[in-house]
């Protein structure tokens, strides 16, 4: 199927589509509107932070409140809905996952961190004065670093890192018990083969075999790290993409069921009903009406 969504790399938010940046920092009054469409995927992490002002961000249908001193994080694949930014004090920080892991061997470093790809997770976190002004230290030292005409990107990689552990910091300090580094790894790696995987539904024992772990084992760290059974976390993967198809294709139900591996659209339909108190049909009637009615 082709893909539903435009796919933005970095240059795209600042309006050099050819440029192959892979790291940015810009605050919202100095920013270009960047000409992309309203619903999109990112190549790249995103991390939007608020000092003054409101806004509201869109991620895969689920709407939220950006208030001051918080943080918004938007991870590739998500689906993320433009909103308006003018009005906001901040900023937006841009980086790949190149960038992120580069000089580390493995992909191990970025799955530490529970707020990024995490899509069980609230995108958005609201911080404390002492918290944010921290956080907003570390921002202003990396922009600083960023405008120098002798700018290192060794420097401003070490800074982000810097960042993203104190953000860490806060969210752990906040929850009744940290997951382990162990267990959010594991539980990275199933979300990552997953997402290659999902849309041939298969059952919980497929991806336990591939990351050499019993089934009962996955299960525990899902249920550990995000509340939810691998039954639950594949089923919703698949009904997000169900989703998708009924907003911006012209597929029938039966089609989507078939294209997910739902061999009885009937089945399908109570799925996806169980999941969103939807059927496909009011579901698509009510999406359509909200995404295209242009």
């Amino acid at each position: 199927m082709k893909e539903l969504f435009p796919f933005y790399t970095i240059g795209h938010f600042i309006n050099q589509p050819a440029s192959h940046t892979e790291f940015e920092i810009m605050r919202f009054e100095d920013m270009e509107e960047p000409n992309v469409d309203d619903v999109h995927k990112h190549t790249f992490y995103e991390i939007l932070w608020t000092e003054a002002g409101a806004s509201k961000q869109t991620i895969d249908y689920k709407e939220y409140e950006v208030l001051p001193n918080s943080l918004f994080f938007i991870s590739p694949n998500q689906v993320h809905q433009f909103e308006e930014w003018q009005p906001l004090k901040g900023g937006t920080i841009l980086f790949t996952e190149d960038f992120f892991l580069l000089n580390y061997n493995n992909k191990d470093k970025l799955f530490e961190l529970s707020f990024l790809d995490n899509f069980n997770a609230n995108p958005c976190i609201q911080l404390n004065d002492a918290n944010f002004a921290e956080v907003k230290h570390t921002i202003d030292l990396i922009s600083k670093e960023h405008s120098r005409k002798d700018k290192k990107l060794s420097i401003i990689q070490a800074m982000l890192h810097v960042l993203l552990t104190q953000i860490q910091r806060c969210i752990d300090a906040e929850a009744e018990k940290p997951n382990s580094k162990k267990q959010l790894i594991l539980f990275k790696q199933f979300k990552t083969l997953l997402e290659k995987h999902f849309i041939e539904n298969k059952a919980a024992a497929f991806y336990a075999d591939l990351l050499h772990v019993t089934p009962h084992h996955l299960n525990l760290i899902a249920k550990q790290v995000s509340g939810k059974t691998i039954g639950e976390i594949i089923r919703a993967r698949s009904i997000l993409e169900a989703k998708r198809c009924l907003t911006f294709t012209d597929l029938s139900v039966s089609e989507i069921a078939a294209h997910l591996n739902y061999f009885d659209s009937s089945y399908f339909s109570k799925i996806f009903k169980a999941e969103t108190n939807k059927t496909p049909i009011a579901f698509k009637s009510e999406m359509s009406e909200k995404y295209r009615s242009e």
